[in-house]
């Protein structure tokens, strides 16, 4: 909450640096939908491989591991689970389901952080609750020796400031102190600076940076695990977070470094969507599927023009020879002639 508290004044200006982001982001949420209108085959694929790549890669970050042949099995099954790094695995994958599924109707609450933090936690007796111990961050050395690298928020303080920390996210975006995304970030932050939990919150932030992604229009988590993003950045995840964090208690902390490189991973998650769409090879009649997904999604009658506004990937001709098939299946029927004729659709639709 204390960024929150820099940032209720409002901003006289915006780090260049920063700028370039929103902008850049900004962008690329204004392609998006043209992006999510590929091939729903195409798109399963990308959102399998990245629930695996971010079960995985928020839990490794934290010194989880579990044997590589049993990933799939974990995010997508429900074997008998071996130790307790597979019950992480699959905490972890259960907290990604649910966001994917509720996305922003998941509200952020500290109702929501805490189911989210008993989803990771498992079967442990915290699991779900604020730290009852003062608990500091403790950096270890390869000879043995150990400093403390952050004082977190006492335990006895912990509630108030996880609450004063969403009522700030709430005002934040209603009277609009900063962009929304700078917003984001800077929860992010106090989020791990706070350090509710006696152990999870890396976890939890990142859950919770997915969410707020989503309440605020930017779906790419979804398709590219920003995850995996953060875990091959470790380092500079690490080194961020410390000068972002220095003088946090003070209220004098300089919160930009931690801000841009959140940022910055949103964006080379967009730039990842962009890249992986024309590398998934599309299966054959993924277009075709393509096609039916616009006519079950159309509202009555529909014309020929608003299929192609909603395949742009998808010729005409396709489009034409799928509607006169379904036509000849009795599925959907012409209401008029020449280009502009509308259709409606008589039957379930079938590929």
């Amino acid at each position: 909450m204390r960024t929150f508290r820099q940032f209720a004044g409002g901003l006289e200006s915006l780090p260049i640096a920063t700028a370039w982001y929103l902008g850049d982001l900004g962008e690329a949420r204004g392609k998006q939908e043209l992006f999510t209108r590929q091939s729903p085959q195409k798109l399963k694929a990308l959102r399998e491989h990245a629930l695996i790549e971010s079960a995985v890669s928020s839990t490794r970050i934290e010194g989880v591991v579990v044997d590589r042949a049993r990933i799939g099995t974990l995010v997508f099954g429900k074997p008998l689970l071996r130790d307790r790094d597979e019950e992480e695995v699959r905490g972890y994958r259960d907290a990604l389901r649910l966001i994917h599924e509720q996305r922003a109707g998941l509200a952020l609450s500290e109702e929501t952080i805490l189911r989210l933090h008993r989803l990771v936690r498992g079967d442990v007796a915290d699991a779900g609750r604020y730290k009852e111990r003062d608990s500091d961050i403790i950096e270890t050395y390869a000879d043995g020796r150990r400093r403390v690298r952050f004082r977190t928020v006492p335990a006895a303080e912990t509630p108030e400031a996880m609450r004063e920390l969403v009522e700030m996210w709430s005002a934040c975006l209603e009277e609009r102190w900063v962009p929304p995304l700078v917003a984001l970030a800077a929860f992010n932050l106090d989020v791990l600076c706070i350090h509710p939990f006696r152990d999870g919150n890396g976890r939890v932030s990142r859950l919770l940076l997915l969410l707020q992604c989503y309440h605020l229009g930017y779906e790419v988590g979804r398709y590219i695990s920003l995850e995996r993003l953060i875990e091959e950045n470790k380092a500079r995840y690490y080194e961020t977070l410390e000068q972002s964090s220095r003088r946090w208690h003070d209220g004098k902390h300089d919160a930009w470094p931690y801000i841009n490189y959140l940022l910055c991973t949103v964006k080379a998650a967009y730039r990842e969507f962009e890249e992986r769409l024309g590398q998934v090879t599309a299966p054959r009649g993924a277009k075709t599927e393509m096609v039916l997904d616009a006519i079950r999604e159309a509202a009555g009658e529909f014309r020929v023009s608003q299929l192609q506004d909603a395949c742009p990937a998808v010729s005409i001709d396709l489009i034409r020879r799928t509607l006169k098939e379904l036509r000849k299946a009795g599925r959907v029927e012409c209401l008029g002639t020449g280009r502009g004729a509308r259709w409606r659709r008589t039957g379930p639709l079938t590929n």
